[in-house]
């Protein structure tokens, strides 16, 4: 399957297909340089619809977590020394992917890693692509907000999507929280409305707006006493004489 079209326009996205929301987590930033995957999240939806179903799994990536890596997702050397290699994950993880759309956010980063996982274990295997389209977020978020900060945190900032529980990266929390800011960024309404506003026609919101126009009442004049122009005509002068010259008494001279 080829990589989704990410020029089509918002409201072109099928809203029927199964899509499956997928993050990783490595020991490093580059495949090329030996790095492996140790974490892989994935959520199920279809229709726009959070399933229930998931697949998460901690991978041995036989070799060490690089110090930097740990800093941002936390996951230790110690704590993967039990977990199973990818070779014992792979055909798991391709049934639970297959046949659908894979939502990630910067997918060149996370496909690279998963392509190089199977590339380690033969050509057998082939590619994410060969079993799944691809849709990336950060491609889509950079569309709808040029020259923005489009990370999954600043996202979650413009989206109001709650990640406060979110202290360090982990696959299947950030995949959770890319599902509810893709429904978000593509159209849905999952967390800014309850399910009955979301069904509120766009005349019944209107009817919520309060708009000023010829039902307001016509605002009120109050105009200046005899005593009050007197008093203000008797300050100007004073300034005229300490100043030299009054400006406001130049203004009404010529406005006379």
């Amino acid at each position: 399957m080829q990589p989704t079209d990410l020029s089509k326009e918002q409201e072109q996205i099928d809203r029927t297909k199964r899509q499956i929301v997928l993050d990783t987590e490595t020991t490093g930033i580059d495949p090329a340089l030996g790095h492996r995957v140790i974490e892989i999240g994935c959520v199920e939806m279809i229709g726009r619809k959070l399933t229930g179903k998931h697949f998460h799994v901690y991978l041995n990536p036989e070799r060490f977590v690089e110090e930097d890596a740990i800093r941002v997702h936390g996951i230790t050397n110690e704590f993967l020394v039990d977990k199973p290699v990818f070779a014992q994950v792979v055909d798991d993880f391709l049934a639970f992917i297959k046949d659908s759309e894979l939502v990630i956010h910067n997918a060149p980063f996370d496909v690279g890693f998963l392509n190089n996982e199977l590339r380690l274990l033969g050509s057998q295997y082939g590619t994410v692509t060969d079993v799944a389209s691809v849709f990336d977020t950060l491609s889509f978020a950079r569309q709808q907000f040029p020259g923005q900060r489009n990370s999954l945190d600043a996202l979650c900032k413009r989206f109001d999507v709650e990640n406060g529980h979110r202290t360090l990266h982990g696959a299947l929390l950030d995949a959770e929280i890319l599902a509810d800011v893709f429904l978000l960024m593509t159209g849905g309404q999952r967390k800014l409305f309850q399910p009955a506003q979301s069904q509120q026609t766009a005349a019944g919101r209107e009817q919520e707006i309060r708009r000023l126009g010829s039902e307001r009442s016509p605002l009120k004049i109050i105009s200046a006493s005899a005593d009050e122009r007197s008093a203000h005509e008797n300050y100007l002068r004073e300034i005229q004489q300490e100043s030299g010259e009054c400006l406001w008494q130049l203004d009404e001279t010529a406005a006379n």
